[in-house]
């Protein structure tokens, strides 16, 4: 038997539908039923019997902070994939982020660990990785610099990894897998899904910053293999590409037809900027809509290296320009 915890996110979503393919029953932790359509949504993108291989899903209400509403969860679970996760750059949300980030990671491991599950799957992200001086190209090996200040989303994504390692010493098998920023299709009013909204919209803006990019079916596909194998208690950077914002933004505009963003925010502005947006929540009491860390990672050089997982299982990932086109046109389906 496998459970996924946050089977109603991104990653979760694309993920059961595979795990439908090869399984007649997964477990799958939501909180809440209007989260479920999104994950039907998702598996109508792949196929026109959507709700069969959604029907081959065992829907189980849970907070993963909660531990007495996981003991069902858990029942003859064998492998369990942990995606749950809050992802913000709000500096507001640091709190709740610890909570759901490490301690609920901190649940599901010792779930694990009492129910003798066979391997573990957690992910990760980039974000939980040390960046290179000089713009050097970061791996794995990368060790976290505690003098160097970072987002509370990295801290809490590097805290929720100590978690797993742990469980790796009291005898668990473990693989944690850091995604770069993920493109995918299904969530279009949150994280990068809100992005191929506003671009559709017509999006004027852009930077010249650097990160990795990835797409969800490679995040997947490259979890599914690694769960199936005998690697153990190994870390894997999954990404496609080092691009700039610019070119994926100009990417994203070409794949729906529309004009490319054509106004440059440099980093002078993005300081002006994230300064007025936390001026206005301490006065208004308003959400962030831009911090620090998040105006740092729009404009800085992050490139990373997945040799690993490449060497370890040959794996190949999508050019980005392929995962853009394709979600777009997902994205259209569903106007």
């Amino acid at each position: 038997m496998i459970l996924v915890t946050g089977g109603t996110g991104l990653v979760g979503a694309h993920l059961l539908y595979y795990l439908t393919l090869e399984n007649d029953i997964v477990k799958a932790i939501y909180r809440t039923a209007e989260s479920l359509k999104t994950v039907k949504k998702v598996f109508s993108y792949y196929t026109t019997e959507a709700e069969k291989q959604f029907s081959k899903i065992q829907w189980i209400q849970a907070d993963i902070t909660k531990t007495p509403s996981l003991e069902q969860a858990f029942t003859n679970v064998d492998y369990v994939y942990h995606c749950a996760a809050l992802v913000s750059f709000d500096p507001n949300d640091y709190k709740a982020m610890r909570k759901i980030n490490i301690e609920g990671t901190a649940n599901i491991v010792n779930f694990c660990i009492a129910q003798d599950v066979k391997k573990l799957c957690y992910v990760s992200s980039v974000a939980a990785i040390e960046n290179k001086p000089n713009n050097g190209l970061i791996d794995e090996q990368d060790d976290w610099n505690f003098e160097i200040q970072k987002s509370g989303y990295a801290i809490t994504k590097y805290g929720a990894e100590l978690e797993v390692w742990r469980g790796s010493q009291e005898g668990l098998a473990v693989v944690i897998v850091n995604p770069g920023i993920i493109l995918g299709a299904g969530f279009w009013q949150q994280g990068t899904g809100a992005l191929f909204t506003k671009i559709e919209k017509g999006f004027s803006y852009y930077t010249e910053g650097v990160n990795a990019f990835v797409g969800v079916e490679d995040v997947v596909k490259a979890m599914l293999q690694l769960t199936q194998s005998a690697i153990k208690n190994e870390r894997f950077i999954l990404v496609s590409e080092n691009r700039s914002f610019k070119e994926v933004f100009f990417k994203i505009a070409d794949g729906f037809g529309k004009k490319r963003p054509s106004k440059k925010i440099t980093a002078t502005v993005l300081n002006v900027v994230w300064r007025l947006d936390w001026l206005k929540t301490f006065i208004i009491r308003s959400p962030r809509k831009i911090s620090k860390y998040s105006a740092t990672s729009l404009v800085g050089k992050s490139k990373y290296s997945s040799k690993k997982i490449a060497q370890r299982l040959a794996f190949r990932f999508a050019p980005i320009e392929k995962v853009i086109k394709k979600t777009c046109l997902n994205y259209l389906e569903g106007k």
